[in-house]
């Protein structure tokens, strides 16, 4: 199983938000961007809390990758219940920090391919999750993220941002 690993020189360019900042918790963000998100072909939550905030909005996302964790502690119970939607198909994948491994780029793409509604687990960390499913997300979907201490970020799918997203993958470091 090949895995992509984020080098240190890369760090940095994911500091900025990939999309359009909602500064604010979690339900001021989803309010904000609940007209954007209903017109979504796809929505995909990439995060505990975001994908917590969506489910307590009734925005229920396509895909949801979540590690039961938010700034590297365990998320309240009462999140972890909240996340056990009876809608999900439930699947569990290993990613080491700052990898994305093809198991988790594979499901995510899968999942994107499909019709189902998949929450994947990680265990390890799920943050660089966001650039496959940018990449794999059709066009004039929306994936959301938290960006600590700020927000969430909402990335309008196009073409031009997957080719952005696939240009910084093919920069990492790909490991057999």
């Amino acid at each position: 199983m090949s895995v992509l690993l984020l080098p240190d020189k890369l760090r940095g360019e994911l500091k900025d938000p990939l999309g359009k900042l909602c500064k604010g918790d979690g339900l001021e963000c989803v309010e904000a961007m609940r007209s954007e998100l209903l017109a979504a072909k796809k929505i995909i939550a990439v995060g505990d809390m975001t994908a917590f905030y969506l489910l307590k909005a009734s925005v229920v996302p396509d895909l949801a990758v979540v590690d039961n964790k938010t700034k590297r502690m365990p998320v309240p119970d009462h999140v972890v219940e909240s996340l056990d939607h009876d809608s999900y198909k439930t699947v569990e994948v290993k990613n080491p920090a700052a990898t994305l491994t093809s198991e988790l780029i594979d499901l995510i793409k899968a999942t994107l391919n499909g019709s189902e509604r998949v929450k994947i687990i990680v265990e390890g960390e799920e943050d660089l999750a966001t650039l496959p499913a940018i990449l794999y997300a059709p066009a004039g979907s929306a994936v959301v993220y938290g960006q600590p201490n700020e927000g969430s970020v909402l990335v309008k799918v196009t073409a031009d941002k997957k080719l952005q997203i696939e240009e910084f993958m093919k920069r990492m470091i790909v490991e057999e």
